[in-house]
């Protein structure tokens, strides 16, 4: 690797992966820009500076024009905020970025938000909470770094109160666009996921309990790959199916369990061998523990978060999902006589 990288998990990761080089995060973020025809030129944009694919960033803003990138870090398990830094100093200086375009800070003050014509509501930004969002001016605007229903799938990391309050324009990103496509990583992620748990999909009989859009991308992608796949919104359908070697949950988060006591006893009676695998939705693994039911990820993602990143399977959906949310804001910046039918493509409207 040409730019050295933190000695971190995640940062370590990108070391040993040939598909997170820099050389090739680059290539990748031009790409994805210029399919986009992403121009940011003349504005501020505020949004994070982070480990892995989610470096790329305020990269992906400042090759798109803008004039200030202000990049919110802090030191997580996935890497320390110095090295975070450097990290972002190094791959824009590859990118041949000018010195002083991406700044790199670990607090997001008032006079940077005051300074902001975009601000994202990446990892390192949240919360965009009613304070934050009474720093903004009123021309600012707030891309949804995801699609617009997930907002309400759980997520309070977002006041859109405040923001309609303040007349903030502010818009999802439609991650199925062709030039974002971000769904159609889905099926390949719940691939990897459970040949991590050590289950070929192959042959395999998986039960999809899904509520959401996610549903055909995930049966499209496991019987890709071979996968006999049955897919219901609700639980008490799937038992009607054949008995599943694996249970694949990718249920809106509700704050609670998204499997019953019930559903978890009529597994433990019925399918006692199955491979509970968690996509999205929160489980309670005590009391799979209990009816010895087993579970993955054994350990349990922070409540409301996905199980499996798309990040676990390379950075290309992360680029192209970043670039998406930052071509939203280019698309809300504009009055609104003059965005045009393409334009509102990338827009998934609150």
């Amino acid at each position: 690797m040409t730019v050295p990288m933190a000695k971190h998990a995640a940062a370590a990761d990108m070391d040993l992966l040939p598909g997170f080089e820099p050389q090739r995060l680059l290539r990748l973020v031009r790409e994805t820009v210029s399919a986009c025809d992403l121009d940011l030129s003349g504005y501020t944009v505020m949004t994070e500076a982070a480990s892995g694919a989610y470096a790329v960033t305020p990269i992906a803003a400042a090759l798109a024009g803008a004039n200030k990138v202000i990049a919110v870090t802090r030191t997580t398990r996935y890497g320390h905020a110095a090295d975070i830094e450097n990290n972002t100093h190094m791959l824009a200086a590859m990118a041949g970025i000018e010195p002083g375009i991406i700044s790199v800070v670990e607090t997001k003050d008032k006079a940077a938000l005051a300074s902001a014509d975009i601000v994202t509501n990446s990892g390192h930004v949240r919360p965009l909470d009613a304070e934050a969002i009474g720093c903004l001016k009123p021309t600012a605007v707030v891309p949804l770094m995801f699609e617009s229903w997930e907002i309400q799938a759980g997520r309070f990391d977002v006041d859109l109160a405040a923001l309609q309050a303040r007349g903030i324009a502010t818009a999802g990103t439609n991650e199925r666009h062709p030039n974002v496509d971000v769904f159609s990583y889905l099926g390949l992620m719940a691939v990897k996921s459970l040949l991590e748990a050590g289950v070929a999909p192959y042959r395999a009989r998986i039960a999809v309990l899904c509520d959401n859009p996610f549903a055909e991308y995930l049966r499209r992608g496991l019987e890709g790959v071979g996968a006999i796949v049955s897919l219901a919104a609700d639980f008490e359908t799937l038992r009607e199916g054949p008995r599943p070697d694996v249970l694949l949950v990718s249920q809106r988060p509700c704050w609670k369990p998204v499997l019953t006591s019930e559903d978890a006893l009529w597994l433990a009676r019925n399918a006692p061998d199955a491979l509970i695998a968690q996509f999205w939705g929160d489980l309670d693994r005590p009391m799979l523990d209990t009816l010895g039911l087993r579970y993955w990820p054994r350990i349990a993602p922070s409540p409301g978060h996905m199980a499996v990143l798309p990040s676990a399977i390379g950075p290309e959906a992360i680029i192209r999902l970043q670039v998406g949310g930052l071509k939203v804001a280019q698309v809300l910046l504009k009055p609104i006589e003059q965005r045009t039918a393409a334009d509102m493509e990338y827009v998934d409207a609150l």
